[in-house]
Formats: C-alpha cells, structure tokens, sequence
C-alpha cells in the first residue's frame, strides 16, 4: 500500500495537516480498499496546533518508508530546520519519494534546497517573500499548485485538495480521484487558477505622489474609451512627460492603471450583479466582450463566468 507521511513541525497550520490526511484518506480502490496508509510524522512528541496539541505517532525516522511526503506550512516557518528534518528529506528525495508542500510549507520545502532551480507556488500574499528568500526557486503566485514530478507545490490551504487529487488521479485514475473529490465536495478540478483570489485592490500612491487625484479620475472614469492622449490632457502634460513620470510614481503606465481599474470594477459588476457579459464589458470600458473577456482571464487567470460562479453573492 502506498504510505502518505505527513509531516507536522511546530506551529504546524491545522488546515494543511488536516487536507491531505482527509485527501487521501478517502481514497478508495475499485474493491473497496484504502488506497493509501497514511501517518502523521514529526521530529518531536507533541507539537503545538494553535488551539490544540498534536501528539505524532511517528518519528522521522518514518519517512525513510513513506512513498509520498506531505509538509504542511507552520506559522513561522523556521530556516534552518529543526535538526534532522532536511537530512531526513533528501535522502527522501535521493531515494525517490515523492514529496509535496501545502501553502506555506513551500517555505519548508525550499529551505532544504530540493526547490532549486524548480517552479513553484505558495498562498499569493506569500509569494513575493518566499521569491525574495529563495532567489533559486521560481516562484508563480498564479496557479493552484505545480507539478515538477517528483516535488509538487500548492497554493493556499484549499488548493491543497487540489494538488492531492491530482496526485490521487496520478496514482490511480479519475475515478478513485473523482471519488475523493466527492467526499470533500469539490470538483475534481476547479477552474482557473489562485490569481482569481488576489484582490486588485488599487494600490495606494507613494507619499507625496501628485498623481493622487489623476488616478481617482481614472478610476471613476474607466468605463470612457480614454485614450494616451486623454489622460495627458487631464493631467496638464505631453504624453511623454505623463508616461515617465507616472512610472516613476506608480511603477507603470497610464494605461496599464486603467486596464487595471477597468478590471476591478467588473470584478465588483460580477460579484454584485446579474448583468450580463456584454453589458458589463461597457460598463466597465471594454471595447467589447471579446476585448473584456481576454483582458480578464489575462488578469484575474479565469473566465468573467468562471469567476462569477466563485465570488457573486447570495443576493445578487
């Protein structure tokens, strides 16, 4: 039977130990078998969960027999490791053992090393620190989790679910997954990816910055065909002199703020409204549905549809 170990450190995040031991654990084979044993591990006896204690059956000693590796992300992920866990994953590693971080155990994963060179994810509000600390890894805050082969990377805790059905499906086919997926009452893959979740909230200008009113204009104005030339108007200035010192101020163009500012406010449209596609295009300044729904998925990493069926509201 293929053994799952999971690995709980100190401060170890409820959630991601929990979703890969329920992921896996409901995995039945055609005959009705488990598909997979699986064991909760640790360096210590007892480890703290928040607002509970974990008490770990097994040692690390454990993931010497483990043919996948689960490492949940912790509060504060410690770098280094506590002794003998990054001795105790390479040789996992060396031998072959799959091995797979939930959201912010990416921070874990790469502190061994292992991550060098790879792509990877971890929760998007992570994603810039965990690039800035491990220069070496690849970091992408889009997807819901990446597949190397041997090492596997998901995002937030739920696309944890995610990575570990598809690990399921790897392992033993769509059924024995899509059986899975049913008892966590998820679909077996969900659309788009976890950039669909980062709000595009507009960033605030720097402190002194004069384009503060500019830029509230664009916002209450990008349901307007503006063009280069508009905005310079409005701002009192050639387009040239507007596009350099705009950069300056916000780190990019007049018209990349508004594609920006056009797309949030049909994410508002498509959370709040029943409108339809075409009528949200305009409201929102798109030239037409087509232009809308391009821009959207290049941004928000899914289709208006897809993400009004994640985000509207109950009383829209």
């Amino acid at each position: 039977m293929h053994t799952v170990a999971v690995l709980a450190l100190d401060r170890v995040i409820p959630f991601d130990l929990s979703a890969p031991i329920d992921a896996f654990g409901w995995a039945r084979l055609p005959d009705g078998r488990e598909a997979y044993r699986v064991r909760v591990c640790s360096d210590r006896e007892e480890v703290s969960a928040g607002a509970f204690t974990v008490r770990a059956p097994y040692g690390l000693d454990a993931l010497a027999e483990a043919d996948t590796i689960i490492l949940p992300g912790v509060e504060e992920p410690p770098d280094p490791l506590p002794p003998g866990v990054t001795e105790a994953l390479c040789a996992a590693a060396a031998r072959g053992t799959r091995i797979a971080s939930v959201c912010v155990g990416a921070y874990l994963f790469a502190a061994t090393g292992l991550l060098d060179g790879l792509r990877a994810t971890t929760h998007w509000i992570a994603a810039p620190d965990l690039a800035a600390r491990y220069p070496e890894v690849t970091v992408d805050p889009n997807v819901l989790y990446v597949d190397n082969g041997q090492f596997l990377t998901s995002a937030g805790a739920a696309a944890a679910l995610d990575m570990c059905l598809h690990m399921i499906r790897k392992d033993h086919g769509s059924a024995v997954a899509a059986h899975a997926a049913r008892m966590s009452v998820m679909p077996l893959e969900r659309e788009g990816g976890q950039a669909q979740f980062i709000v595009h909230a507009r960033p605030p200008a720097p402190s002194g910055a004069t384009f503060e009113p500019l830029l509230r204009w664009l916002d209450d104005h990008c349901d307007k065909a503006l063009t280069l030339e508009d905005i310079a108007a409005r701002a009192g200035m050639s387009t040239r002199t507007l596009n350099r010192r705009f950069r300056e101020q916000t780190g990019t163009t007049p018209l990349q703020w508004l594609h920006r500012a056009r797309v949030r406010r049909a994410q508002y449209l498509l959370e709040t409204t029943a409108y339809p596609v075409e009528r949200i295009a305009e409201q929102a300044g798109f030239g037409s549905p087509t232009a809308f729904r391009e821009r959207f998925r290049r941004v928000v990493g899914t289709s208006p549809q897809g993400y009004r069926r994640a985000f509207r509201t109950d009383s829209a």
